[in-house]
């Protein structure tokens, strides 16, 4: 039985579809079909069901699939065991927010890849929040609360948060004070679906956080349009001072109620690899923990 054949089915399994496995393994549908096909036929037993709209496990497939994982991450400990220690090999798929990327990420990812010159980094930079299994994630960057089932969670801090607008729209609506001088503005609401939540202002009452009904006119549903909406004039946003400082300081925008901030948000690192995590994908989260840390309260 080959490992990268059982390599394939399990991530098959985790996709759901040949198309997506072979995408996320570098390789054509053809192989992914071939190899599982070949795997089906010296178990002597059907692992996937196929039709034209899904691929589902059978329930020998399922039974088996538990044990494939298993076997994959000791395969590449193994391996990993005859490597020097600066030889990290094989690819890592990391998904994280846009800030995290673009400011703590990106910035400092050659000198990681000029020290492992056989890794390469998968990067997915969005605000949804993936699936870690199904879409093939070794680790993912979570800001907010974890709820996942099955998930490992390695807790790494909090984003501060800070109430921002924009010059041009305190001199249209006026600076806020107090909460009720909030009656009179506007928020750029955050939404990532529709109709999930109503827009508000979040601020601390005691040792509780509050939300207060406000007026929106604008939605949107990723950060950097978030915060384009903030420098446009079109309300007052709550959004995590990482990436704001920078903006505060070259007067694009004013901090207000600084009394009045929201919950931190928590960071954590998040896999589904439970004890057995593969060397290459190890280091490469303890590198993400290394450079996200100091940007976290």
């Amino acid at each position: 039985m080959e490992i990268d054949a059982v390599r394939m089915f399990v991530r098959v399994a985790e996709q759901a579809s040949f198309t997506r496995a072979a995408e996320h393994l570098g390789v054509s549908k053809g192989r992914v079909s071939t190899a599982v096909q070949a795997l089906e036929t010296e178990l002597g037993c059907r692992l996937l069901q196929r039709s034209t709209r899904a691929v589902r496990l059978t329930d020998d497939g399922e039974q088996f699939l538990a044990r494939a994982r298993a076997w994959v991450a000791e395969g590449e400990e193994l391996s990993a065991m005859f490597q020097t220690p600066g030889d990290l090999r094989g690819t890592v798929r990391v998904d994280a927010p846009n800030g995290l990327v673009r400011s703590a990420i990106l910035p400092q990812l050659p000198s990681l890849l000029a020290a492992h010159p056989l890794l390469d980094v998968y990067v997915s930079s969005t605000d949804r929040r993936v699936d870690v299994v199904r879409e093939g994630f070794d680790c993912v960057l979570r800001v907010g609360r974890v709820t996942e089932p099955g998930l490992t969670v390695r807790r790494l801090g909090t984003l501060t948060m800070i109430n921002c607008a924009s010059p041009a729209y305190l001199a249209r609506m006026g600076v806020p004070r107090t909460l009720d001088d909030l009656d009179g503005h506007l928020v750029v609401h955050y939404a990532s679906g529709r109709g999930v939540t109503a827009p508000g202002f979040e601020y601390r009452d005691g040792d509780v956080y509050r939300e207060r009904p406000m007026r929106a006119r604008v939605t949107v549903n990723n950060s950097d349009a978030y915060t384009a909406a903030c420098l446009a004039g079109l309300g007052i946003i709550q959004s995590p001072c990482l990436g704001m400082i920078p903006r505060i300081a070259a007067g694009e925008l004013v901090e207000v109620l600084p009394q009045y901030a929201s919950e931190p948000m928590p960071v954590s690192l998040v896999h589904a690899h439970g004890r057995r995590v593969p060397r290459h994908v190890r280091a490469v989260m303890t590198w993400i923990a290394q450079q996200v840390t100091p940007h976290l309260a």
